[in-house]
């Protein structure tokens, strides 16, 4: 498997620090609010990537943090009168709850929370102020990146370049305007913990470096998140992690480009965003994640209602195969594969090949599901009830299998009303009494119940809308 490794700006063949085992950091949301696309994207595609390593083998430990206390945690809770506590634990529960539409892989994932860190993160800050790496300036902690190797190297900016760049503020106290703040000195209504500095709080930066060394260790295979964290966070995070243990912090970094809205990147700054709570009111979250997946995770998408309408037609196409080979699969006969069907076996495993190594191609998720398009075309075109079984049976064990790695086609077909199924039965007689105005009321009855009819060679199909 090849991953592009945004350290070295190329693909590299995929191999963990640990035979059999891999570890992931996952950026997480900062929760003051809810959750839009924006935020999905990576939610997505690197539970996708666990989904995948699983499949492969590979024994996954998978973390996607929380940073529950910084600045607009902060200002979030002075606006609405309350605590930066009840802010986070507001938000992560609407978390939890968008994490369930979007099929994410919740039951495996960790989710620490920063401030349950506070006594390791205090010990890290210790540990670069003993190197001489970081600086107390009256209760204030910086780390001094003028000790740190290689400061760019993850984002390939000059430092000279980014210092003489900088503007330093009037009595600015750090000794260079790129050190970044470790330890944040109280401020009056702010949450604070003692430290050796005095009541303060963490830096974002050093949140994450002490979250993933304490879950994680000092080395990890595979750190991910938005390109728009290269720099400044990705890159103090090494800069202070490899400061401390001389390790590198991650073999493999992994950056997935924006969601735009009208070629702009989507931000709450912007005020151009989706929340994932508003898409709910109007689609199935799981066309969301279809949309998501339907562009490698490298290229820029474009977000509007109208892709997300397309991407619900697109995957209903894959519903609708898979529901076509469960109705197959309880009309065919089992038998002896004769030369003509082995072959077809050999084309629908010709199709998985094509999907597997998409994915092992840096996570082409894209190219995976036209694989599934292909399965799906195959057998609405090759497969009807005087098909074997075993072919239809390959076919549809196939397509469950490949689209668990992508997390979709996952939701269970459910089981009509009585009512429904009664105008069902007897729509059918009316027809055969040739009674076609009762019939079209039926069907119009049925519509307004939210279910469409479909008049088919192997008898009526239905489906929800």
């Amino acid at each position: 498997m090849k991953l592009y490794n945004t350290l070295t700006r190329k693909k590299e063949e995929f191999k963990p620090v640990k035979e059999g085992q891999v570890t992931i950091y996952s950026c997480g949301p900062t929760v003051y609010n809810y959750i839009h696309v924006g935020n999905a994207r990576p939610l997505v595609v690197f539970d996708t990537l666990r989904r995948f390593l699983i499949y492969k083998g590979y024994k996954v430990k998978y973390l996607v943090n929380f940073t529950d206390i910084d600045d607009k945690m902060i200002q979030k809770a002075n606006e609405e009168g309350t605590t930066v506590k009840e802010i986070a634990d507001r938000y992560i529960k609407a978390f939890t709850e968008d994490a369930k539409g979007l099929n994410l892989y919740e039951e495996e994932t960790i989710h620490p929370r920063a401030t349950d860190f506070i006594n390791q993160i205090i010990d890290f800050i210790k540990g670069l102020t003993e190197k001489g790496s970081a600086y107390d300036i009256d209760g204030n902690v910086y780390f001094d990146i003028a000790k740190a190797k290689d400061y760019g190297k993850l984002s390939k900016k000059n430092v000279d370049d980014l210092i003489s760049g900088a503007r330093i503020e009037v009595n600015e106290e750090k000794k260079n305007p790129m050190d970044f703040a470790l330890w944040k000195k109280e401020k009056e209504g702010e949450p604070s913990w003692d430290s050796p500095w005095g009541k303060g709080r963490p830096g974002w930066h050093i949140e994450c470096s002490v979250m993933a060394k304490a879950l994680l260790g000092d080395t990890i295979d595979i750190h991910a998140g938005g390109e728009d964290l290269q720099f400044p966070h990705h890159e103090n995070e090494i800069a202070q992690s490899e400061t401390l243990t001389e390790k590198p912090f991650a073999n493999y970094w992994m950056h997935n480009a924006m969601v735009n809205v009208d070629n702009e990147k989507m931000s709450k700054s912007k005020f151009n965003f989706f929340t994932i709570k508003d898409i709910a009111k109007e689609f199935d979250l799981e066309s969301l994640r279809f949309f998501i997946l339907s562009a490698h995770y490298r290229n820029p998408v474009n977000f509007n209602k109208e892709v997300l309408m397309q991407s619900q037609k697109g995957l209903e196409r894959l519903y609708n195969g898979k529901k076509n080979l469960e109705y197959l699969l309880d009309k065919a006969e089992e038998r002896l594969l004769t030369e003509e069907e082995k072959s077809s076996i050999e084309t629908l495993n010709k199709y998985k090949t094509e999907f597997i190594e998409s994915m092992e191609d840096d996570l082409n998720t894209a190219d995976a599901i036209s694989s599934l398009f292909e399965i799906v075309k195959y057998t609405n075109t090759y497969l009807n009830e005087q098909s074997n079984k075993r072919i239809i049976e390959e076919a549809y064990n196939m397509l469950i299998e490949l689209s668990k790695i992508l997390g979709i086609l996952s939701k269970k077909e459910e089981i009509l009303e009585e009512e429904i199924l009664e105008l069902i039965e007897k729509r059918s007689q009316a027809r055969k009494d040739k009674n076609y105005k009762l019939s079209d009321e039926i069907r119009d009855a049925l519509k307004e119940k939210g279910i469409i009819l479909e008049d088919t060679q192997e008898g009526v199909k239905w489906k929800r809308i």
